[in-house]
């Protein structure tokens, strides 16, 4: 069987976020990048759907590095988590984080997590939203001021880290990337990779 040569892969490639959780998720893929800080407005439109803010957002995250970086492949995402008819964002501190878990306990809500892949010297971008449903179980006042005492989620949609012991909030979680909910999808971001000619399997440094 014909193997192809390893690739060297782009000039570069940018995260347009300063998320610790996503620059570690992409570390997994074992290809250097850089990272850029979008200056972008988070807030959502009226009647937004949160799949379309999330999308929306995505988008907006990757073109505003593409001035910056105009020969890379760019990517951006966002979450956006929805309970009921509420979105829901990173709390910030204890008592916002304490308030949505409890309206969250016994209940499932949809985190919808967006990422876009934009190749700021062709234009060409792909899109896409990977959704997953979380079930939290019923949770006592003390259980919920426990957890937050351990682990202060408060830079986490839904006062929770699915990766640590938030998971032990869940009952269930149903999705098709276990990483999204951390939040960066990488299954399907090694797709849109390669669909650029970067197979991050083969892809071996320069030199």
């Amino acid at each position: 069987m014909k193997q192809n040569p390893p690739q060297s892969g782009p000039a570069k490639l940018v995260l347009a976020s300063t998320s610790r959780y996503r620059r570690e998720l992409l570390s997994r893929l074992g290809i250097p990048f850089e990272v850029l800080s979008p200056d972008v407005d988070e807030t959502p439109l009226p009647d937004e759907t949160p799949s379309a803010t999330a999308l929306r957002l995505s988008v907006l995250k990757a073109q505003a590095a593409a001035s910056t970086y105009p020969d890379a492949l760019i990517i951006g995402s966002d979450q956006v988590l929805m309970l009921d008819s509420e979105q829901l964002g990173k709390p910030g501190n204890f008592d916002k984080a304490f308030a949505q878990l409890k309206k969250m306990q016994g209940k499932a809500m949809v985190f919808h997590t967006a990422l876009t892949l934009l190749n700021s010297k062709t234009g060409h971008s792909q899109t896409r939203d990977v959704p997953t449903v979380v079930h939290i179980r019923p949770l006592t006042d003390a259980q919920i001021a426990a957890y937050l005492e351990k682990e202060t989620p408060y830079d986490c949609a839904g006062s929770a880290k699915s990766e640590a012991l938030g998971i032990a909030l869940m009952t269930r979680m149903d999705s098709p990337d276990p990483t999204a909910l951390i939040g960066l999808p990488l299954m399907a971001l090694t797709e849109m990779l390669a669909n650029e000619g970067l197979d991050v399997l083969t892809w071996k440094a320069a030199g």
